[in-house]
């Protein structure tokens, strides 16, 4: 028994680093995305939100991202909206009474909420146009859309070097 308690607690403690999504690291490996033609994203801000339909938060974001998507679209910035949930059917729900003018995936085996360590329902990630991780958000407030913003805008602004 006491050995299986120290298996689970190392697990726990080192499994966040193993795949864990940080601030100034490159995106980590996400199935869906790679298979939705990777190149489509180069060179692009990418907004990347991690959601389920039983999240009221997640009912709020939408209408954030949607006005996000239709400013901000033709500068470079594209959404990802990766779903979480258990079935299809809800996943369809929630889209017909939120509509998403913007890239929605599914997860549905949780590779890439696992390689991103998904701590909270909705979790956004930015990521600079090099991909690099340059902001996490957990949650969504209506408060919060005016400093997401203004962080879509500055890395838009960044002009990329070389690599």
């Amino acid at each position: 028994m006491k050995l299986r308690l120290l298996n689970l607690c190392a697990a726990l403690v080192l499994s966040p680093s193993l795949f864990a999504a940080e601030i100034g690291e490159k995106i980590p490996a996400c199935e869906i995305m790679q298979a939705a033609d990777a190149k489509s994203y180069a060179g692009k801000v990418l907004y990347i939100d991690f959601w389920a339909s039983w999240c009221p938060p997640c009912a709020q974001s939408f209408p954030f991202m949607n006005e996000l998507s239709h400013d901000l679209k033709d500068k470079g910035l594209q959404i990802i909206a990766i779903n979480m949930d258990a079935t299809l059917e809800d996943t369809q729900a929630f889209l017909g009474k939120y509509p998403a003018n913007f890239t929605v995936m599914t997860d549905v085996d949780e590779h890439c909420a696992k390689n991103f360590a998904i701590k909270a329902m909705p979790s956004s990630f930015l990521i600079d146009r090099k991909g690099v991780i340059r902001s996490t958000h957990l949650g969504f407030r209506d408060d919060d859309a005016k400093a997401i913003r203004a962080l879509i805008e500055q890395l838009l602004a960044e002009t990329p070097t070389p690599q």
